[in-house]
């Protein structure tokens, strides 16, 4: 169960970010995910591995099903990390082909530098991928960009060392202020929103962690910040965060470029001089 069935709406926008939708294997339901695309723009899916997992990883019709990635596939030794691969890409293209109604063998999943993947030819629907444990999840969009990204809600990460290389020194002290047993939850969120708005604006692991921010004491993120806690973006960004089947952090950013708007959506991008110097500068390598 997620922790937010209703859409969620953005407070400081009329927008609005569907709720999650939980699809079991090939059947869906994907007419729940085409209507909340169709009415919101987005929609955030998630399922478990074993529903997409082939029950056979030599059946020869896999090669077909996987396309390009099958090569890819081969080459993979580790058994849990062949069947995740398989069975994420199994569900994205599944999920994809729902909103573009196509049939997902039909859809070719390219990669851009650092591994974003995006559907070859089908340039109007964003997607973004994340897996972890037992959880797939899958993004997409038609208005502009996302990026999502799970991980286990109980993941140990205060008191490892690593926070100094992962948080602004504005969140730094936020964190200090929350209770002793929420502070790891709160860092684990701050993770999954951070490695989600990385995945939207394709940086990967060139964008260091320490060098933007959010709110580790807000229930919902409202923007991106600047080391010194300062808004670092505008209205076209939104972030949203659920807990999915009470052990799993899955966070969503999204850009809404404004299509069939006025003015140019690339411009979101553009808040700060500083946060867009980093992000095209590579700014080095993430813990």
């Amino acid at each position: 169960m997620a922790s937010r069935l209703e859409p969620v709406r953005d407070p400081r926008t009329s927008r609005i970010f569907a709720g999650p939708i939980q699809v079991r294997g090939p059947d869906g339901p994907w007419e729940e995910v085409r209507a909340a695309t169709a009415r919101y723009g987005s929609a955030l899916v998630h399922a478990r591995m074993e529903d997409w997992l082939p029950a056979d990883l030599t059946d020869p019709a896999l090669p077909e099903r996987l396309g390009p990635d099958y090569a890819r596939f081969r080459r993979m030794r580790h058994p849990t990390v062949r069947a995740r691969f398989v069975a994420s890409r199994l569900m994205l293209k599944h999920t994809a082909g729902a909103v573009v109604g196509e049939s997902p063998d039909d859809l070719e999943l390219a990669y851009k530098l650092g591994g974003r993947p995006f559907l070859r030819g089908v340039e109007q629907l964003d997607i973004s991928l994340s897996h972890t444990a037992d959880l797939l999840v899958v993004g997409l969009t038609r208005r502009g960009w996302i990026g999502v990204d799970a991980e286990l809600s109980d993941r140990q990460m205060i008191g490892l060392g690593t926070e100094p290389q992962m948080c602004t020194g504005h969140e730094l002290a936020e964190l200090a202020r929350i209770a002793e047993d929420r502070r790891n939850g709160a860092l684990v969120r701050l993770w999954t929103l951070k490695e989600a708005y990385s995945k939207a604006i394709g940086q990967g692991m060139r964008f260091r962690f320490t060098e933007f921010g959010f709110g580790p004491g807000e229930q919902q993120a409202q923007d991106v910040r600047l080391p010194d806690g300062s808004p670092g973006t505008g209205d076209e960004w939104s972030f949203h965060t659920a807990v999915l089947q009470q052990r799993y952090t899955v966070s969503v950013a999204l850009y809404e470029a404004g299509f069939g708007e006025s003015g140019d959506g690339l411009q979101g991008l553009r808040v700060a001089d500083d946060l867009l110097a980093e992000l095209l500068g590579g700014g080095g390598a993430r813990p």
